[in-house]
């Protein structure tokens, strides 16, 4: 039994409810966490990949940029789409990529361009971001809003004679 007192267990499955909530609110994709995370992320293979070392394997090291950079791309797609059907069906796609990351920075440490702790603290940042993709995506497919965002009312001309419109 939890207390009040006792502290909350951080698992991917909180950290992802906690950001669906916070998506429920969120007006920009920058106000998400999981897309913070993302472009953290994406900071930090951005360092690695300007190593001359990698410079030498061209295809890892495009691989390694294309798949950093179209995490944080998806989610913001997404973000934008119409329903939460469309913006699930996106993030299913950066959870995807962040799953592909993971395997790229194992080629990279197994070529020997980045090291084991390098490895480590990547694939869990990216098994981090992929919790709590699905702890978005659960959000989503549970709320399943046809309309995310509410519909913009026509803004009303002002009169040209002075009178306000009811």
């Amino acid at each position: 039994m939890i207390r009040l007192e006792d502290p909350v267990p951080v698992t991917h499955v909180t950290l992802g409810v906690i950001d669906a909530l916070a998506q429920c609110m969120a007006k920009s994709v920058e106000e998400l966490l999981v897309y913070q995370k993302a472009a953290t992320a994406e900071a930090k293979v951005s360092k690695l990949i300007r190593r001359p070392a990698l410079k030498q394997d061209l295809r890892l090291r495009t691989a390694l940029a294309a798949s950093s950079e179209q995490t944080g791309s998806l989610i913001a797609e997404g973000f934008e789409q119409s329903t939460d059907r469309h913006f699930a069906q996106y993030c299913y796609r950066a959870k995807a990529t962040c799953a592909e990351m993971r395997n790229q920075l194992r080629v990279a440490t197994n070529r020997e361009f980045i090291t084991e702790t390098e490895r480590s603290y990547l694939h869990d940042l990216y098994l981090e971001i992929a919790r709590m993709l699905s702890g978005l995506i659960d959000h989503l497919e549970r709320e399943d809003r046809k309309q995310r965002r509410p519909k913009k009312r026509p803004k009303k001309e002002p009169d040209p004679r002075g009178e306000t419109n009811p």
